[in-house]
């Protein structure tokens, strides 16, 4: 299978966010490219560009969480508004109580992983370079 024919991770990894973060008790919220096409939100609330918006169970409405579209039901200012977002459109998903969360990068499916396997290439495992990082 290519990166071309891969589906991106971000869907994935927003919904699995998402769970984690309800389950212990914290309050998901999304970062959002507010210029961003097929995005739908009231207008006068973004701010640099982007949004952030509450996403957990009691903010919302019918959250749907797909894998191009993440929509649901908002109040703004009392009233009630159909939110609609390109997956793409989101910038990040984390915890407002501890900041824990994930900001993705524009390259939604990754870099390309090296040709052959680590034993393969000259120097074994001295030569892959991981582009992970301890997070603590």
């Amino acid at each position: 299978m290519t990166d071309q024919s891969l589906s991106s991770r971000r869907p994935y990894l927003i919904r699995a966010m998402h769970e984690w973060m309800a389950d212990n008790g914290q309050t998901p919220h999304i970062v959002v490219d507010a210029g961003a096409q097929g995005v739908e939100i009231p207008s006068g609330h973004a701010r640099d560009g982007r949004i952030v918006l509450n996403i957990s169970e009691t903010a919302t409405r019918d959250l749907m969480l797909g894998n191009d579209i993440v929509a649901f039901e908002a109040r703004f200012g009392g009233s009630p508004f159909f939110i609609k977002l390109p997956v793409s459109a989101i910038l990040g998903i984390y915890a407002r109580e501890s900041g824990q969360g994930m900001i993705f990068s524009s390259d939604v499916k990754g870099p390309s992983p090296p040709d052959g396997s680590p034993d393969e290439q000259p120097g074994g495992d001295s030569n892959v370079r991981s582009h992970l990082r301890v997070v603590k």
